[in-house]
């Protein structure tokens, strides 16, 4: 018995025997695109096939290069991709688990000059403006994709999935929004679907029946000139006579004005939407989209509302999830918390893909936590992000660890981060690391400020001493109106209905929504009414499921200011920083760039403007509270007290032979989690 029979059980897609139903969904991470990188790759995947995975599915690659992402991007078209390919399936097979190629045509999202679509119509997310294909150019493509589908089946690949979601070409030529076609590709929805049944239609001709063929279908489009729900049904059940063997399902375009997987989305926001079509086919269906745990994923099978479940990006975070799910160890698990930091955003910036929880993740070959040849001592002083990443590596290469932290719980700036509304989950990072401090046996010595004295003896000393919030100079900033955000987001402080936020990195904008958003429950109806706040609706009702948004009650009067006079929230992450302005906008929040703190007293913040057009006003804004958010110090006394020599004489902290500073203590420039465990773990993988 275990605690997810239906997650954990086999199943078997047309000839094809997977050990369990958890599907690793497909994630480019930008070791696709050189063939030099193809051993990284295989080591990427080989780890996450031991880990347990049932089913992997690759990155994407394009069936010509016509399709390309960028420039010199992956792609899946000669017999040459397909042999180099072999070192990838192989290192899966050898761990019992099953791999599937994606195949996917950019369409107008490629960033390329020489991108092709249904249409000339411009992505307003990409710089080029597609050319139109032809009618034998979209013929042509339908052959390409069945072409790269019979060399996947040489390249030892024991599947496909075809791209048909998220926005890419198979997209932009099943919507109205892009489709203004007059052909046999177009102009009815009937037409539309032509070109994914075609591609199914002539891989089946060259493949065989045994030859596992998977579909991602757009469940929802979350933009204008969408599919109808009524379209998608028609689609699923055309796509299984013509040959798909498993349909998949995806969530909004890459350009829809609504999030699907970042933090602040609900987890299993979607899950109902996958429920909905599965009754409509008879081959398998795969649940997938903000589900972040075993426990999910096994409700979602034991409900009806899936055969498989597909989990993404919690791969990344941890390779071992369904190992551990397996043998009652799930309380282990390093959960995804949806933030983007390291994986999308790196991609979408030309980076390879990694994670902020897990940054081994795409390095496995490179940031090896290798077993220590001499059992070291090693001190880490500070439980936030960074020092508990030095711990856990340094004590699972079998180091022996003492953690210092001078309060009397981990977590540093995590916990607070985990009080704002849409980042609950940060939550589960601390839980993961709490849980392997005790079952590696570390020393965790909690409300203890470690001293020079305290730290003889010990090998390597990591001092991860964090930050302490800075506080501007400016006349009243010592009034009682005036505190800093940690005394806000921990409880300490208690904010009046009208507050002034000084600062708008992203922790002002995480306090702005603290202050102005109701918190999360994860109930049903908290469900219900971020979806309304979005704009979500039934797709039957409204075309690719958008209907109008409900109107956001805040539950304060905001002011987000800063002194720079660009546009607030302009250097937020790529993926997720439009979300969180909309937030801002539609919770009321007031945008204040360009301004002057000229002092606070009982009337409240009294600041100078400078609009963009260089006009200088000056007001006074009645607030209850002014909640600091101007940045961060390093707290480094102990680090410059263990490097003093005079300090180290004195003491006779010799034993101390190395001394490292990490996380916020070595930089304080705006809060970077993503940065800070990095440093750790690398910190401890080369002691």
């Amino acid at each position: 018995m275990n605690d997810f029979p239906h997650l954990l059980s086999p199943i078997t897609i047309g000839s094809t025997t997977l050990r369990n139903r958890v599907v690793m969904g497909s994630m480019h991470t930008g070791l696709e695109d050189f063939f030099w990188n193809t051993g990284k790759l295989a080591a990427y995947f080989a780890e996450r096939a031991k880990g347990g995975a049932g089913l992997i599915i690759t990155g994407g690659y394009s069936p010509n290069f016509r399709g390309q992402l960028k420039p010199l991007g992956s792609q899946f078209s000669t017999r040459l991709h397909a042999a180099r390919h072999r070192q990838i399936t192989d290192a899966v097979h050898e761990h019992d688990s099953k791999i599937a190629l994606q195949v996917l045509h950019a369409g107008r999202y490629g960033y390329t000059p020489y991108s092709v679509s249904a249409s000339t119509k411009k992505s307003p997310i990409t710089p080029f403006k597609p050319s139109a294909l032809s009618t034998k150019g979209v013929d042509a493509t339908a052959t390409d994709f069945a072409k790269a589908i019979a060399l996947a089946r040489k390249a030892g690949y024991d599947g496909v999935e075809i791209m048909g979601s998220e926005g890419y070409l198979i997209n932009q030529m099943l919507a109205a929004r892009t489709n203004d076609r007059d052909d046999k590709w177009g102009g009815t929805a009937s037409n539309r679907m032509r070109f994914p049944l075609e591609i199914v239609r002539r891989a089946r001709e060259l493949v065989g029946d045994d030859f596992m063929i998977g579909y991602r279908i757009s469940l929802l489009d979350l933009v204008e000139g969408g599919q109808t729900w009524e379209e998608i049904v028609e689609l699923a059940k055309r796509l299984e006579e013509a040959g798909v063997s498993l349909l998949n399902t995806g969530i909004g375009w890459h350009e829809a004005r609504v999030p699907t997987i970042i933090t602040q989305v609900p987890q299993g926001a979607w899950r109902d939407h996958t429920a909905r079509l599965k009754p409509e086919v008879s081959i398998p269906v795969c649940a997938s989209n903000r589900i972040n745990s075993p426990a999910t994923a096994e409700d979602i099978l034991a409900t009806g509302g899936a055969d498989l479940v597909s989990m993404a990006r919690p791969f990344l975070a941890d390779p071992e999830i369904v190992n551990k799910a397996a043998s009652g160890r799930a309380d282990e698990i390093n959960t995804c918390i949806a933030c983007n930091q390291a994986c999308l955003d790196h991609v979408f910036s030309n980076k390879h893909a990694s994670c902020l929880v897990n940054p081994r993740a795409c390095r496995e070959t490179t940031l090896v936590l290798s077993p220590t040849r001499s059992r070291k001592r090693v001190a880490v002083v500070g439980a936030g992000p960074a020092g508990l990443a030095a711990a856990v590596s340094a004590a699972e290469r079998g180091l022996a660890v003492t953690l210092f932290e001078k309060s009397a719980s981990i977590g540093g700036q995590f916990r607070l981060a985990m009080m704002v509304p849409g980042k609950e989950d940060f939550r589960e990072t601390l839980r993961y690391y709490g849980r392997r401090l005790e079952v590696l046996g570390v020393d965790v010595r909690l409300s203890t400020e470690a001293t020079p004295a305290d730290l003889a003896g010990f090998d390597d000393v990591i001092v991860a001493t964090g930050v302490t919030p800075r506080v501007p100079s400016f006349p009243g900033v010592d009034h009682a109106k005036v505190v800093r955000y940690d005394q806000v987001l921990s409880g300490a402080v208690t904010v009046g209905a009208k507050v002034a936020v000084i600062g708008a990195g992203g922790i002002g904008v995480d306090m702005s929504h603290f202050l102005a958003e109701e918190p999360h429950d994860g109930s049903p109806a908290d469900l219900d009414a971020w979806m309304a706040h979005w704009g979500v609706g039934d797709p039957s009702l409204h075309r690719g499921g958008l209907m109008e948004k409900k109107a956001r009650t805040p539950l304060r009067e905001v002011w987000l200011l800063q002194r720079k006079s660009t546009s607030i929230g302009r250097g937020l992450a790529k993926t997720s920083g439009w979300a969180h302005r909309a937030v801002l906008k539609d919770s009321g929040v007031h945008l204040v760039p360009g301004v002057f703190y000229d002092k606070v007293d009982d009337a409240g913040l009294h600041i100078t403007v400078t609009s963009a057009s260089g006009e200088v006003t000056s007001q006074v804004l009645d607030v209850d509270h002014v909640v600091l958010c101007a940045g961060q110090e390093s707290v480094r006394a102990l680090h410059d007290a263990l490097t003093d020599p005079a300090v180290v004489d004195a003491t006779a902290v010799r034993g101390a032979r190395r001394v490292h500073l990490i996380g916020g203590a070595d930089v304080a420039a705006e809060l970077d989690a993503k940065r800070a465990i990095e440093q750790g773990t690398r910190v401890a993988a080369a002691l």
